[in-house]
């Protein structure tokens, strides 16, 4: 039979699993200084994820795909304005994909960084 302090090991040990486990960063998106209706730059807070596209506000579907640039930038470029709130899918590296709604805002300033609802 187990001893009493094995047991309370053991289960300390698996405490410390699920907290580590459990470890998330809230994800945001910053819009990079140039960025305008047409031309948009965004910068995520985290390197884990890919593919990804924006749908416009009353859009159907994510019909724009943004270009990955150095330093973990993404980029698109329109011949018209876009249509905003957008809401933003993308590729998460550890698999999946997510979708975080109405994340830039009609009138975004460039340079602000924006939060999601979700957690990376």
């Amino acid at each position: 039979m187990a001893s009493r302090s094995s047991i309370l090991l053991a289960t300390a040990a698996l405490a410390a699993l699920l907290a580590v486990g459990s470890c998330t960063t809230p994800l945001t998106f910053a819009v990079g200084k140039g960025s305008k209706p047409g031309h948009l730059i965004l910068t995520p807070n985290v390197a884990t994820i890919s593919d990804v596209e924006i749908k416009e506000h009353g859009g159907d579907d994510f019909s724009f795909s943004l270009k990955e640039g150095p330093k973990g930038t993404w980029t698109l470029d329109t011949k018209s304005p876009l249509k905003y709130p957008l809401c933003i899918r993308f590729a998460v590296k550890s698999g999946g994909y997510r979708i975080a709604d109405d994340v830039i805002p009609e009138g975004f300033k460039a340079g602000t960084t924006y939060k999601t609802t979700l957690s990376i």
